[in-house]
């Protein structure tokens, strides 16, 4: 076959194929361009899901009459005009495509006004081929109506789902543009009825009550409130409690620049940091905010532009896995532990006998015997007083009352009963101890007496050549013997017994997707987390109110004491209100 120039309007269907999947990517362009206009206001009417029809409406600066046909030209832009301009892209379109890719397999109507004009015009599009200009009534803004999508590619629209499914893609693109911004009023009716109704939000409270709309109240409930800036880099939005985690990743919002995206670095960044308090399988709830120099930003990495690429990767991982991970670790403590003394009820003077290591889960191990000087708790069991403090105020868990069925500590505090599953949160202490113990920096390596060598690929190779230093910072030591050899002749001592030539293509697999070397650090806290669940107190082992009290104490200076190691609650509170409702008291 001989070369040839592609017809326009096949290159435009072409350029359609690869941006406008379904409804919900037309209705995404067509809302970003009017975000970009500067909207305050957007109006969204849909109709069988946006196959019939999509309607939108904004209050931004317009398109002059002279450029509504340039509007649906090929590659037609006022947003970037150099080199210099698509290294720095701060607005969410660029591309000039959206408007011709949707005209050439739709019914396309645009109607606009510009600001300072007195009237508006309107042009329409059916197929690609463009009507003349005609005036029309229309307010300062823009109205785009886009009417039987994919009415001459017969192939692709086979391929929607029904009409229920493709809504609820919509539904999911708006609530994530609202989220992404708060300064923008929102409507969406479907079908003639509304589905979301949303005004302007510019402040914290008006912010977290959009949240609420968007999200759900058991997600505000459940969420906390983060900032942090950086090296040019600031980080915010809310993250949800472990407990409120979900079985799939469907309320996982991330914005870079005010920018909707699906970023791995940024997800699984956010995905470490909960790693000590989550079961493997759930996933944690969030809206993230991460603004940095958009030259730092690759935005032209994906024909939907849902995907970007950093310039630094590793850098803006590390800066969220962090804050996310200093955020999650919080303590109870407030404050007030240095100024607590128990009531009268709450101490048991008889004296403690010294429990056996068997009653402990302790197997006898010399690295948990070490740390365990550093846990009060066990200086009660072991007879050693324990220093009150003066002021008669109740802690946050407050003072322990009884232990029910050798599991449960029954607690009281201001605000009512406190119920903390003994063994989950003994393990969080306990656990939290060895790591502050045994961190990075005293990872031990033991030299291996036969090195194992393996086959990797070049890249694989390439790899430990380049992290080679950090691998041994962690204990692994490895060195390329070959374009596509690599031995390992040390491995970390907390590691010792674990199959290590699966644990290093694990790590190789990590760092070839700019993931670190976080697999190295999760096995040793894998192994400190089963020491930790060993020496943690068993279940009906009697603890008396000193024992309780003590352990209380200590979950409070704790980080994550929330939940213990395998991401399970380790207490909740009954308040007085909801015991009340539960007696019926006051009707």
């Amino acid at each position: 076959m001989t070369i040839r120039v592609l017809p326009s309007q096949l290159i435009d269907q072409i350029a359609a194929g690869e941006v406008i999947e379904r409804p919900a990517s037309a209705l995404k362009e067509l809302v970003e361009n009017s975000l970009d206009a500067g909207a305050t206001q957007v109006d969204i009417e849909i109709q069988a899901a946006g196959t019939r029809l999509i309607r939108i409406r904004d209050d931004g600066v317009g398109i002059a009459k002279d450029e509504l046909p340039l509007a649906l030209s090929r590659h037609a832009t006022s947003k970037i005009a150099s080199l210099d301009g698509l290294e720095r892209v701060v607005t969410l379109g660029f591309r000039g495509e959206a408007l011709p890719s949707i005209a050439s397999v739709a019914h396309l109507k645009l109607t606009s006004r510009a600001r300072g004009e007195d009237s508006g015009w309107s042009i329409e599009s059916d197929g690609g081929n463009l009507s003349p200009l005609r005036p029309a009534a229309h307010p300062p803004g823009t109205t785009l109506e886009v009417r039987d999508l994919f009415f001459n590619m017969p192939a692709r629209r086979k391929f929607l789902r029904t009409e229920r499914t493709e809504f609820a893609h919509i539904d999911s693109v708006v609530r994530s543009l609202s989220l992404a911004r708060f300064d923008v009023a929102w409507q969406l009716r479907h079908n003639q009825r509304a589905n979301l109704a949303l005004p302007q939000a510019h402040t914290r409270e008006t912010h977290e009550a959009r949240l609420r709309q968007v999200c759900g109240e058991s997600f505000l409930e459940h969420a906390r409130f983060f900032e942090r800036d950086i090296e040019g880099m600031r980080l915010f939005g809310w993250l949800a409690d472990p407990t409120f985690s979900r079985s799939q990743a469907d309320m996982q919002y991330t914005f870079v620049n005010g920018r909707v995206v699906r970023d791995k670095v940024l997800r699984h960044a956010v995905r470490l940091g909960y790693r000590d308090v989550l079961f493997q399988a759930r996933q944690p709830a969030y809206v993230v905010f991460l603004e940095l120099d958009p030259r730092r930003v690759d935005v032209n990495a994906h024909p939907a532009k849902l995907e970007i690429r950093f310039r630094d990767s590793r850098l803006v991982h590390d800066f969220v896995f962090r804050t996310v991970e200093s955020v999650l670790a919080t303590t109870l403590e407030s404050g007030q532990r240095d100024a607590i003394r128990p009531p009268a009820h709450a101490t048991d003077q008889r004296p403690v006998e010294p429990v056996p290591q068997r009653l402990l889960g302790l197997g006898g191990r010399r690295d948990v015997a070490e740390v365990r000087e550093n846990v009060s708790l066990y200086d009660v069991l072991h007879g050693r007083p324990v220093p009150q403090p003066a002021e008669q105020e109740l802690p946050p868990l407050g003072f322990a009352l009884a232990q029910l069925s050798g599991i449960y500590i029954l607690a009281q505090n201001d605000e009512g009963l406190i119920i903390v599953d003994m063994h989950a949160a003994h393990e969080r202490v306990t656990y939290e101890r060895l790591k502050q113990s045994l961190g990075e920096d005293k990872l031990k390596c033991q030299p291996l007496l036969v090195p194992i060598s393996i086959r990797v690929s070049e890249r694989e190779a390439e790899a430990v050549d380049l992290h080679g230093e950090e691998l041994s910072r962690l204990g692994l030591v490895a060195v390329r013997r070959g374009p596509e050899e690599i031995q390992i002749t040390e491995v970390p001592l907390l590691l010792k017994g674990t199959e290590v030539e699966p644990l290093m293509r694990d790590v190789l697999s990590d760092l070839l997707a700019a993931a670190g070397v976080d697999r190295v650090a999760g096995a040793a806290e894998a192994l400190l987390a089963t020491m930790a669940c060993h020496a943690a107190v068993r279940a009906n082992r009697q603890l008396n109110l000193e024992e309780m009290n003590a352990l209380l104490r200590e979950m409070e200076s704790t980080e994550r004491s929330d939940q213990c190691n395998h991401g399970r609650p380790t207490w909740t509170q009954i308040t007085i209100a909801e015991l009340d409702r539960l007696f019926l008291r006051g009707r």
